[in-house]
């Protein structure tokens, strides 16, 4: 495996776990949390500076369906981390200490909505690129073995059907539609427990993001069978 290639898979992994220790906004402390935040945006710079060939293909070549998808949601990973780190640093009381009062209530919703949408469009992102790593996985394995993938497929359904448990306890779909304007947090429990339920969360979105990249390939192989 090549450097370059080394070092975005520890980016994109790095970049993974600090989104989640993020999420536990009031279990690692206000201050932690903006450090995290800094530490993310950074991770975020470097990601598309080691990806920067994607922005200069964008307006190159066509756009089948899975194309449309994928730059789609790219963009929106790009928007949503944008209004997070914006909005963000105008509420810092830390890290660059603006705490901004004036319209500070609008700003705390943009935070909350890019935070839960982000983490949401994130997920679906790794989703859309599970088949590589999945291929990585099977360059290194070297023998494939049908117990080992039919193992690793009832371990991805248990974990998406958790997330989709964890979702509904956890109100994750009430603080996107931001049926709440703050986010609750029980300080008794664990943060290990906190993050297994956003982990099987983000698993729940990365088997979506998969299936529904395959679903659209088919369509559009199918469809170009029928032309």
């Amino acid at each position: 495996m090549k450097p370059k290639q080394i070092l975005k898979i520890l980016t994109d992994l790095s970049m993974t776990v600090l989104l989640l220790l993020l999420m536990a906004y009031s279990l690692v402390g206000e201050a932690a949390h903006e450090w995290l935040g800094v530490g993310i945006f950074l991770l975020f710079v470097l990601h598309h500076v080691l990806n920067r060939k994607w922005y200069g293909s964008l307006f190159r070549g066509k756009y089948p369906p899975i194309r449309v998808f994928g730059t789609v949601l790219t963009l929106l990973v790009l928007l949503s981390m944008a209004g997070s780190m914006v909005s963000g640093i105008l509420l810092s009381r830390y890290v660059f200490r603006l705490d901004v009062r004036f319209f500070s209530a609008a700003f705390q919703t943009v935070h909350m909505l890019s935070a839960y949408w982000g983490f949401v469009f994130l997920s679906l992102h790794l989703g859309l690129h599970w088949g590589g790593i999945l291929g990585l996985a099977r360059k290194l394995t070297k023998k494939p073995s049908k117990i080992r993938k039919w193992t690793l497929r009832g371990m991805a359904f248990f974990v998406a059907a958790y997330g989709a448990y964890a979702f509904v306890k956890r109100d994750f779909g009430n603080y996107m539609l931001l049926r709440y304007h703050f986010v609750f947090f029980d300080f008794e429990e664990p943060l290990a427990l906190f993050l297994l339920d956003y982990i099987a969360i983000m698993g729940l979105f990365v088997c979506a993001g998969y299936y529904l990249t395959k679903w659209i390939g088919y369509l559009g192989t199918k469809r170009r069978k029928q032309l």
